[in-house]
């Protein structure tokens, strides 16, 4: 048992597993280092890389890291810019009603059916995404956001083409929500994911928080419609750095190499295990890593070329360029596909699955216990901030305080700046705790040690839940800060356990992380839906105070499935190995 983590009854290779450090037994610092596998060297203990990159110098894994910065940093731009379109109604709902002549719930519902627009659309993105990989839908997206932007400030006074430009606007934003954190996956190694991680989730979330601040006065000033021409105006502006710096980041990798997918033997660490660990007492743990991959001919080498500098072992026996030898067997990998050719929206299959089997695959997975634990951590604090979105207007706009549109947008200063904490605080831990508890583990890293950024979830969260519902109850007694500090808290909350969400999905499970992701992005949104839907009547009915005591006790209880989760991850996840739920459904 590692640090908590209850090991499976049976001696298994569990995916997910991974060895980052060799051992104490294995002294790495004095440069004992396995040569059949590849390391970052950078730091004073080199670290295995997990996933191992292939020797295709078009595998991502082996791009300059600069490279793979830039990518990210334009998609997470571009995330920020499409992150804007959720809440773009927010700060000026009721101003918005009067507008249009229509009642506070339907404008509202611009949003909630914004969002729905958002789920369906990355149900059926993502399975193109399988197929035919991100990038297509990346720019498909960007054009989507650009020609509905446009629209929807051309809207006029009309609710039902307003309406349709805010669906669209959804379909535009669902690459962004459901691939990006893929992407991070397919980029980096296990231990370079945390830090960009929480880049990624700040830009997905972080943006959404930063609009009503600017909506509220580009409405008062120079009129409603320019907050959608905005985003059709900067969305264009990033669309040539999308068309020409970020190729297609899905790849076609042998499995041999995903050695996060495979697992590690458990028990490994067992002092002299040699049936459970498959090796002697003085042996490696990554061992067993190297004796499946030796088998595999043309794979692993001592010292493979094709390698990034920062990431690789110099070679110690003179090889051919461009080659690298197992025994008899001799590989040149294939060549640096053109730039012109990577500029192509398409470059290949990267699955043999039929897209219908793929449209399907992520159904099953709501019953997957990881799964539906990473919907109901991020999506329901997704959905009460969604809530406390649309019910704010109506708080402050009002008596006592009559605050303007102007005012009300400022209110979204305090979650801008949680939600930019929120994501430097994960940032920090989910490096920091990782590589610590890895450390303590004798170099075996487990999925679950991402979990524990939910502690901090629950303590700041649930209070900025609570909290909100006690002061916004009483805003002539509390005033606006103490309601917006609250809100602050609640979102850093959120925060939190989105990226602790991302993190275990897609280090536990990255096989179907992409599935994962579209089971989160369907929760949240349909969730976010039906609180848009029903939230302004149900606290109209029940009072503010008592509502947000319910949901913050929801909330309470649902940190709490992390416990579980926690302690039988593992053994959770060497079960869904064995009784595959896609395999037994025939979708795999």
């Amino acid at each position: 048992m590692g640090l908590g983590v209850l090991e499976p009854s049976k001696s298994e290779k569990v995916p997910g597993t991974s060895f980052v450090y060799d051992d104490d037994s294995r002294p790495t610092e004095h440069g004992e280092i396995d040569s059949r596998l590849k390391y970052d060297t950078r730091g004073p203990v080199p670290i295995i890389l997990v996933p191992q990159p292939s020797d295709d110098p078009n595998d991502p894994l082996n791009w300059p890291l600069w490279k793979r910065d830039l990518i990210l940093v334009i998609l997470s731009i571009l995330s920020v810019i499409a992150s804007t379109l959720s809440p773009l109604l927010a700060a000026n709902t009721v101003t918005l009603s009067l507008l249009f002549q229509t009642t506070f719930t339907k404008m509202a519902l611009a949003t909630g059916y914004h969002l729905l627009g958002v789920g369906v659309a990355g149900f059926l993105f993502v399975a193109s995404a399988r197929v035919w990989g991100k990038r297509h839908l990346y720019l498909l997206g960007t054009v989507l956001i650009i020609a509905s932007s446009a629209w929807g400030g051309y809207t006029g006074y009309n609710y039902k083409s307003l309406l349709w430009a805010r669906i669209i606007q959804g379909v535009g934003l669902a690459p962004f929500e459901a691939l990006v954190n893929a992407s991070v996956g397919d980029l980096y190694f296990v231990h370079e994911r945390g830090k960009r991680m929480a880049l990624s989730n700040l830009a997905l979330f972080g943006g959404a928080f930063f609009t009503p601040i600017l909506v509220g006065k580009i409405t008062h000033t120079i009129g409603w419609e320019w907050s959608f021409w905005f985003i059709a105006i900067f969305c264009g502006a990033m669309l040539p750095f999308l068309f020409f710096f970020v190729p297609e980041t899905a790849f076609r990798r042998d499995d041999i190499f995903n050695t996060d997918f495979r697992g590690a033997e458990s028990g490994q660490h067992k002092a002299g295990s040699e049936a459970d660990a498959g090796h002697g007492p003085g042996k490696s743990p990554t061992s067993s890593i190297p004796d499946t991959i030796e088998k595999q001919p043309g794979t692993f080498t001592e010292g493979r070329s094709g390698q990034s500098p920062t990431s690789s072992i110099p070679d110690t026996k003179e090889k051919q360029p461009g080659t690298f030898t197992e025994g008899r067997s001799t590989v040149t990998p294939p060549p640096k596909v053109r730039f012109a050719r990577s500029l192509l929206p398409f470059n290949g299959r990267k699955t043999d699955d039929s897209l219908f089997k793929l449209i399907l695959r992520p159904l099953p997975l709501f019953l997957h216990p990881a799964v539906l634990w990473a919907c109901l951590i991020q999506g329901t604090l997704i959905g009460w901030t969604v809530m406390i979105g649309v019910v704010l207007a109506a708080i402050f706009l009002g008596p006592p305080l009559w605050f303007t549109e102007v005012q009300t947008g400022y209110m979204y200063t305090g979650p801008f700046v949680g939600a930019v904490l929120g994501f430097v605080l994960a940032g920090i831990l989910a490096d920091w705790s990782m590589n610590a508890m890895v450390k303590k583990n004798k170099g075996v890293y487990e999925p679950e040690f991402r979990i524990v950024l939910v502690v901090a979830q629950m303590v700041v969260g649930c209070a900025g839940l609570y909290g909100f519902g006690i002061t916004a109850n009483d805003v002539k007694r509390y005033g606006w800060f103490w309601p917006d500090f609250f809100f602050a808290l609640e979102v850093m909350g959120m925060v939190l356990g989105a990226v602790a969400s991302a993190l275990y999905i897609v280090d536990a499970h990255r096989e179907i992380a992409v599935e994962a992701f579209t089971c989160l992005l369907i929760f949240k949104n349909v969730f976010s839906f039906g609180l848009t839907y029903g939230a302004y009547n149900w606290i109209v009915a029940a009072g503010i105070t008592k509502v947000f005591y319910i949901i913050a006790s929801v909330q309470v209880g649902i940190c709490l499935l992390s416990i579980p989760m926690y302690i039988f991850g593992k053994k959770n996840r060497a079960f869904m190995s064995r009784h595959d739920i896609l395999k037994m459904t025939h979708l795999w």
